[in-house]
């Protein structure tokens, strides 16, 4: 599964994926996590799975119909400081939104 998370100049989004990439290992899911800005977003091919920063909520419909162009499900990160997010939280986030938009 490939996960795209997204801020808004792509520099939290690193915090975030490592967070996921260390949840996903200790529980054997296989993820490739990448990081980047919300206006990188059309240039990611294959994504599954686009997790947003809370703080994009309001270009949530633009980044919805973007990602939905290549079939990827979105789902909004908690409004938490990157630092204070859960990885194994924002993995479950991430399987969820990957499970309801089969």
């Amino acid at each position: 599964m490939k996960i795209l998370v997204v801020c808004g100049a792509g520099a939290s989004s690193t915090f975030v994926a490592l967070k996921l990439r260390t949840a996903a290992a200790a529980r054997g899911v296989e993820a490739n996590v990448v990081a980047g800005s919300a206006s990188q977003l059309e240039s990611y091919a294959g994504v599954d799975v686009v997790l947003v920063g809370a703080h994009l909520s309001p270009q949530l419909p633009a980044l919805q119909e973007l990602a939905a162009s290549s079939g990827a499900a979105v789902a909004v990160l908690p409004a938490v400081s990157p630092a204070a997010i859960d990885g194994s939280a924002a993995l479950n986030l991430a399987l969820d939104a990957k499970a309801a938009a089969l």
